[in-house]
């Protein structure tokens, strides 16, 4: 596999991460950050985050140590902003607004949300209807806990479409529709702002999903609320 390289710097790349790929390498016989390596023609990148294997979209790797441990503060102190899309079926509670609780392993390798603040995940949201039964999410994670999104959409009473662990029927579902869509930040004074559509997945080819996604805040034609 050759993976899309999306923006490529000095000290690091930003590519396109497939619906379906680990970062990790689970079973394959060569992993991600491998195979990054030899498709660049270097001895070694660094993974300085993560997406889950079900979830699409951008994904940082520092092509030296020093710029590896400078995303790792970068990240540890929130300084790089990201924003998701998701679909979901059913109609949320509130259309917009924060997510905020802390998260207790259930069972199954699941998560969920509680109403105790000690170490809160923070998600702030924005839903737009495309069609019935099918609504647009934008999700802006303040924090980055484990299954932290997956969990806020369940709570919401929304869960993501093709969502095995936290939603139904997700088998009928080509794939969990979350994708790591826009990445913000700065790095050694030099501002940033990396955005990309989602490739898999035939509910976002709808014209509906996408012109919704065209006329919003994704491309910076508007601002999610503080």
């Amino acid at each position: 596999m050759e993976f899309d390289i999306l923006y490529q710097h000095r000290d690091f790349i930003i590519i396109y991460k497939p619906c379906g790929v680990s970062v990790h390498k689970d079973q394959e016989t060569i992993g991600l950050t491998t195979q990054l390596a030899n498709q660049l023609g270097v001895a070694q990148v660094w993974l300085v985050h993560r997406l889950d294997k079900i979830t699409s979209g951008l994904l940082i790797l520092a092509l030296n140590a020093e710029s590896a441990a400078e995303f790792s503060r970068l990240f540890a102190e929130h300084q790089i902003h990201k924003t998701y899309l998701a679909l979901s079926h059913q109609k949320p509670k509130k259309k917009q607004g924060l997510i905020v609780g802390d998260m207790k392993k259930a069972r199954n390798g699941a998560w969920k949300l509680c109403q105790s603040k000690e170490n809160p995940a923070i998600t702030r949201f924005e839903s737009i209807s495309c069609e019935p039964n099918l609504r647009l999410f934008f999700l802006k994670p303040q924090t980055g806990k484990t299954h932290q999104l997956r969990v806020a959409m369940k709570s919401l009473g929304s869960p993501i479409l093709g969502d095995a662990l936290y939603g139904k029927n997700s088998a009928e579902v080509d794939r969990t529709y979350l994708h790591a869509a826009r990445l913000e930040f700065e790095f050694h004074g030099e501002k940033f702002d990396v955005k990309v559509i989602p490739k898999e997945g035939e509910c976002w080819q709808r014209e509906s999903v996408i012109a919704k996604i065209n006329e919003n805040h994704f491309f910076g034609k508007g601002k999610i609320p503080v």
